[in-house]
């Protein structure tokens, strides 16, 4: 019945099952941090469960599961993946989670200023207005000058920049690996690469905070199937407005679960920031005077 839809509709379906995936990962952080967890080992601890998910799948295609033409790009970029997931872990275990959700959206913005910059793509003058928008919803959430800003909101911001870096790579990569081996060498180099910063503040999990890491695994590796089968059923103009609902998603569990209450400007923000993207995204193939 489901393939029967749509391949829109499918794709909107495939991208609300990431933003649910993707809307717990904060909760489940905050939990793993209140029963003992230090931030850097829930990073590791993540990338551990989910080389483990994969890993019957990598060694059932081992003979082109790995095999890739640029080894140091794919391991670039999973340098750049992981110092996201380490920014954003840090991220959610110190500050509101609905107001870290709204942030990390402006990651598409960076890509555009990235694309201009590094890999010397024409961007249209209509593109750059749209990134203007973008980081004016980006002020709306901080609000600097007008109240005082945590310095800890660098975090996610610097999650959003490596975020964007990492697309860039993948972009970059997709003209010569398929998408599988790029997953399967971030399975394989995010073990080693948050283990380095866990070490500094190692503490082994008790019994109750490994689960909330093992479940925070699970959740990243559902997340990153659906966003994956998103993008193959439909054209990403299509599915990335539905990845708003993780927005609302992360907002309702921080209430429920935590007494979380995002205020007016996180949403406002939050909405300048995702319609400037979708925009981008829906006109990118145009050409945009």
């Amino acid at each position: 019945m489901f393939v029967s839809l749509p391949v829109t509709a499918q794709g909107a379906l495939w991208m609300l099952g990431a933003s649910l995936f993707f809307g717990t990962h904060g909760p489940i952080v905050r939990y793993a941090v209140a029963v003992g967890g230090e931030p850097l080992v829930i990073g590791f601890f993540r990338s551990l469960m989910f080389l483990l998910l994969m890993l019957p799948w990598i060694v059932k295609n081992r003979n082109t599961a790995l095999r890739t033409r640029r080894l140091g790009a794919q391991i670039m970029r999973s340098v750049y993946s992981m110092a996201a997931l380490i920014l954003l872990v840090l991220a959610q275990a110190n500050l509101p989670l609905a107001e870290v959700s709204a942030l990390t959206f402006a990651a598409p913005l960076f890509g555009v200023i990235g694309a201009s910059l590094l890999l010397r793509e024409d961007v249209r003058p209509a593109r750059w207005i749209a990134t203007i928008v973008g980081f004016m919803g980006v002020w709306v959430v901080l609000r600097p000058g007008l109240s005082s800003v945590d310095p800890l909101f660098a975090l996610p911001l610097g999650a959003a920049v490596f975020v964007a870096a990492s697309n860039l790579m993948i972009r970059s990569l997709s003209r010569d690996d398929s998408p599988t081996t790029t997953i399967a060498w971030l399975a394989m180099a995010s073990v080693p690469l948050t283990l380095i910063p866990a070490l500094f503040a190692w503490a082994w999990p008790g019994p109750e905070a490994l689960a909330w890491m093992c479940l925070l695994g699970v959740a990243g590796l559902g997340a990153h199937i659906c966003l994956t089968r998103a993008f193959t059923v439909a054209e990403a103009s299509a599915v990335l407005s539905y990845d708003y609902s993780r927005l609302i998603v992360t907002a309702t569990l921080a209430f429920i679960l935590f007494g979380e209450v995002p205020t007016i400007w996180t949403w406002l923000g939050g909405g300048i920031i995702v319609a400037a993207v979708v925009y981008m995204a829906r006109h990118g193939s145009k050409k945009l005077t």
